[in-house]
């Protein structure tokens, strides 16, 4: 018997189904391909992404995208899972090209309210006041008409988050890279922002992300290069976690050095 499974697993059936069925539920490679989201993830990463991580994806034929099996739930998801957290790195595919994969992170849930005003990300979580409080640093936290913001909720955490000093208010950059009114997101849909602000395709410019375009996370990078071909051997086989803290670490040394404490 274990002969027959080996034979078959060997063979190029077998090798073909494993592969799917790796790609359908496990892991799927992806490739970073714009600069949205630096400098958390760099363009030429190469990383698995955890499919099971918000549940099983409808699985789909990769590159020819297409879908193997019907849409049961009618979300997108053959098995339904956790939803994407506030802070989440997410994969998911564009609200308008489903074909195309996009990966963000994802800074507002269904229910919260988010606004921006001069590059500032604002947050008045679903929870309400009482929870702002409890939960925020309150030098970050402003009162306007009675609700609770937490402004940029995420940098302390996430230092790859940071703004272009050069894209100025000019009238000539979009706008919605500057102020955005308040907005309420949808129950069981995401408000998407690329780390790298000032340069990244996100919610800002084309809504909200339900969780049927949910795809996973980014599990770690398996391989990784510069525009000149050279590997970054200090970014393979990281998680994105690990590579976040060393950038906290070596911002607290900068600081550190400057006497900031």
């Amino acid at each position: 018997m274990i002969k027959k499974i080996f034979n078959w697993s060997s063979s190029w059936t077998g090798t073909i189904v494993i592969v799917l069925t790796i790609i359908f539920f496990v892991a799927q490679a992806f490739v970073i391909p714009s600069g949205s989201m630096k400098n958390t993830l760099l363009i030429g990463d190469m990383l698995f992404v955890k499919k099971f991580a918000y549940g099983i994806p409808t699985p789909r034929i990769p590159w020819l995208e297409v879908q193997v099996l019907p849409d049961f739930n009618d979300n997108g998801h053959l098995i339904e899972g956790n939803r994407p957290q506030r802070g989440d790195i997410v994969v998911f595919r564009y609200p308008h090209n489903e074909a195309i994969h996009y990966v963000k992170r994802c800074v507002a849930t269904g229910g919260d309210l988010v606004a921006l005003k001069d590059k500032h990300l604002l947050l008045h979580p679903k929870e309400g006041n009482e929870y702002v409080l409890k939960n925020y640093d309150q030098k970050s936290v402003v009162s306007i008409m009675g609700k609770m913001w937490v402004v940029d909720p995420y940098k302390k955490d996430h230092p790859g988050i940071h703004n272009d000093e050069t894209v100025q208010n000019n009238g000539y950059n979009p706008q919605q890279l500057f102020d955005m009114m308040p907005i309420q997101i949808p129950e069981d849909e995401f408000f998407m922002m690329g780390d790298n602000r000032d340069h990244s395709n996100d919610s800002r410019f084309w809504g909200t992300v339900p969780y049927k375009f949910i795809v996973g996370k980014p599990w770690f990078v398996y391989f990784s290069w510069d525009d000149n071909k050279e590997i970054r051997w200090e970014r393979v086989f990281r998680t994105v976690e690990s590579l976040e803290q060393d950038m906290i670490g070596k911002e607290f040394e900068i600081q550190h050095e400057k006497g900031i404490y």
